[in-house]
């Protein structure tokens, strides 16, 4: 029996969340089945993270033990074969032991979509978040670099386990503009509980001019302050990449050797 880990994509908007529940369609539980269906025996797959429900993946990682005689490629196709078409495997080769998709991670890769239309469009809507009137878009890239560096992200939400810290390094905080879209893009060490949405926010209200850039640093010199307003909607969101290696190339959601502690968002 071989470990493996594969790179997934998934249009959550079908699904309750990546992680397994009773009685409700989930990523893991469809994964598990596909897998089942090729003689997998294991209790349960490990990822990289547990996206919200409604939230998609590009570049999700997946690690589980497989008696297979074939090669990666044709695990992945066999794989593909028994998956609904919100699901797709990418790619799959073989881990090296010890590999964990979440404990493994130096880094994560986070996009969250907008756009701005006065009225609806359902083909858009359903991978971004409309916003209307448009935003002030330089107001916003002036606040982005204040999230950069380490700091104490507890006001933008909790520690995934009880007993966590709060304390997360931002390599990465851009805002992206073309034509009616705006992309926020973020790459961390690891990220609290829903704390991508609560930036998301934080920013949406900077550029509508609710508050002002200011209020951010605030919130990371005080976080028992904590953000306020509502969380951006799950469907804006993306996991883009999970890296395993410094060197790693945070595009493209390939998984490299490497060992660190990562949370999820």
């Amino acid at each position: 029996m071989a470990a493996y880990q594969s790179i997934l994509a998934y249009d959550g908007t079908e699904f309750a969340g990546f992680q397994r529940q009773a009685r409700r369609r989930t990523v893991q539980g469809v994964l598990e089945q596909a897998l089942r269906r090729l003689g997998w025996t294991e209790r349960a797959l490990v990822a990289a993270g547990r996206t919200d429900r409604g939230a998609h993946a590009r570049g999700q990682v997946i690690a589980f033990r497989l008696a297979w005689r074939r090669s990666p490629a044709e695990l992945t196709a066999a794989l593909n074969a028994h998956l609904p078409g919100d699901v797709s495997v990418r790619e799959t080769r073989p881990a090296d032991e010890g590999f964990h998709p979440r404990y493994s991670a130096v880094r994560r890769c986070y996009s969250y979509s907008l756009t701005a239309a006065p009225t609806r469009d359902p083909l858009a809507e359903r991978f971004a978040w409309r916003i209307w009137p448009a935003l002030d878009d330089a107001a916003i890239r002036a606040a982005c670099p204040v999230l950069l560096g380490e700091h104490d992200f507890r006001a933008f939400g909790p520690a995934p386990r009880k007993d966590g810290g709060t304390r997360r390094t931002v390599f990465r905080s851009e805002w992206q503009t073309e034509g009616g879209g705006r992309t926020y893009r973020i790459e961390a060490d690891a990220f609290l509980y829903r704390m991508v949405r609560r930036i998301v926010s934080a920013l949406v209200s900077v550029g509508r001019g609710d508050v002002g850039p200011e209020v951010l640093m605030s919130l990371l010199e005080d976080p028992a302050r904590r953000w306020q307003g509502s969380l951006a909607p799950a469907h804006g969101l993306c996991l883009d990449a999970v890296i395993y290696e410094e060197s790693g190339d945070s595009t493209g959601g390939h998984p490299l050797a490497g060992r660190a502690d990562g949370t999820q968002e």
